[in-house]
């Protein structure tokens, strides 16, 4: 099934210079008048395309958000202080990015009339009581981001019925992919970087804790789905409904690379989940979303030319990609 296309409308993503953001940008760019509003503390500008609207400033800025916001049909906010480390070392800094700008964000949307797609988080759901996790399980998250991201991820839903607001959040599991950079830039980044030097790959832990890996390619195409569907003031897990041990994952990560590396345990990281995975049941009911890209053809995209190869009958659909190969269609 094809993603319907956001044609000929005024788009803002906040943090649109990051990871996730940046590979959004790619995809709405083509058909949009696209803006985005990023402090560039880890966005990078070479990742956006030339012909879009930059607002430098940061999203807790109202007056930065007013100018990047004005006359915008969909708001895609994926501004956000990402460590979880960070939250716990610096919680009121973390609590002032994460929320209490994103309520900025929800109040400019009304304004606008605009609706907004949140990237919300697997850490909602804390250490989960079940697995695969489906949308209506237990939330108990296990650090600030994770509190904050459920705060934000209540919020949106509650602007739809207090206030009418279009608005739709998607809590991704573990994302991965192109352009994923600096210090909280996750396992699989870490892995590579140590498998191309032919280093120890470090696991924390007995490396049998387990994680849903979903590459951004398909973070996108749930967004864009999102941004169209009619089943709004809902929240719905992004990710692969496969769970791969940390294990299984540095041992693909040696295979991809040819690497000698070794791979190596040390202590398990405090407070850290044990599994990890999604129940993807609701994002394909409501939003006709199924990933595409499986863990070693991400991983190994990774390691080559950054091409993905699609599963099933949607492989044969495909368009060309544009820019980095990534197909979102």
């Amino acid at each position: 099934m094809n993603t319907p296309a956001i044609r000929d409308s005024t788009i803002l993503v906040t943090g649109g210079a990051g990871f996730i953001g940046s590979h959004l940008v790619d995809a709405l760019a083509p058909r949009n008048e696209v803006r985005v509003l990023d402090n560039f503390t880890t966005g990078d500008r070479a990742h956006l395309p030339d012909d879009v609207t930059v607002v430098e400033g940061d999203v807790g800025d109202p007056i930065a958000l007013q100018k990047a916001a004005r006359g915008v049909d969909v708001i895609f906010h994926h501004a956000a202080l990402v460590s979880v480390s960070q939250s716990v070392d610096e919680p009121r800094q973390s609590n002032r990015t994460n929320l209490e700008a994103s309520l900025l964000v929800l109040e400019q949307a009304r304004q606008e009339d605009a609706r907004v797609v949140v990237a919300s988080s697997a850490a909602v759901y804390g250490h989960p009581d079940e697995l695969p996790v489906p949308e209506t399980a237990s939330t108990n998250p296990a650090s600030p981001y994770g509190v904050q991201k459920l705060a934000l991820d209540q919020y949106t839903r509650l602007y739809e019925e207090l206030y009418g607001l279009e608005t739709v959040a998607l809590r991704y599991f573990n994302a991965y992919g192109p352009r994923q950079q600096g210090p909280y830039s996750g396992v699989i980044s870490t892995f590579l970087e140590q498998a191309r030097a032919n280093e120890p790959i470090t696991i924390e832990g007995d490396g049998q804790q387990s994680r849903d890996f979903v590459h951004v390619s398909d973070i996108v195409r749930a967004n864009l789905r999102a941004a169209t569907t009619d089943a709004v003031g809902e929240a719905y897990n992004v990710g692969t409904g496969q769970r791969t041990s940390i294990r299984e994952l540095a041992e693909t990560i040696r295979d991809a690379t040819d690497s000698s590396s070794t791979i190596a345990h040390c202590e398990p990281r405090a407070g850290d989940i044990r599994h990890s995975g999604a129940d993807t049941s609701k994002a394909a009911r409501d939003l006709g979303f199924e990933a595409r890209v499986g863990l070693e053809s991400g991983i190994r995209s990774l390691v080559g030319d950054g091409r993905v190869a699609l599963t099933g009958e949607e492989a044969d659909a495909a368009p060309e990609p544009s820019r980095e190969s990534e197909s979102y269609s």
